[in-house]
């Protein structure tokens, strides 16, 4: 069992960077991979990042490869998305997942934050 928490979400204009956070109960987060996903306004669920349960390697969406960089602390069980260069469509709400497989699919993710809204105003 995982509970996830984001936070760190808010308004930036279009070039800026925001942080969003992600934080994991209990110590056997480290088993699990992580990824982040968002949902803009009036769209479907889409993947962003994912990275290994070492943190060791990601995998970043094409759409923010270069601008975005996904971390993991699990010595304090945190998920980070670093994110830069925003533009307008990267506006969303922005979820923190973790599951048992490396992938870029949401139903594969078996826990779920209650995601955090991101704003990029033009």
């Amino acid at each position: 069992q995982v509970s996830l928490a984001e936070s760190g979400g808010g308004l930036v204009q279009a070039g800026g960077s925001l942080k969003v956070s992600c934080a994991a109960s209990g110590r056997a987060f480290s088993t699990y991979f992580a990824a982040w996903f968002r949902q803009p306004p009036g769209k479907e669920r889409e993947f962003v990042a994912v990275v290994t349960r070492s943190g060791g390697g990601a995998l970043l969406a094409d759409s923010v490869k270069g601008r975005f960089v996904m971390s993991r602390d699990n010595t304090e069980n945190m998920v980070y998305l670093e994110m830069n260069s925003l533009k307008p469509e990267d506006t969303a709400v922005y979820y923190c997942a973790a599951g048992a497989a490396f992938t870029r699919a949401p139903e594969t993710y078996s826990y779920w934050g209650q995601g955090t809204q991101v704003t990029v105003s033009s």
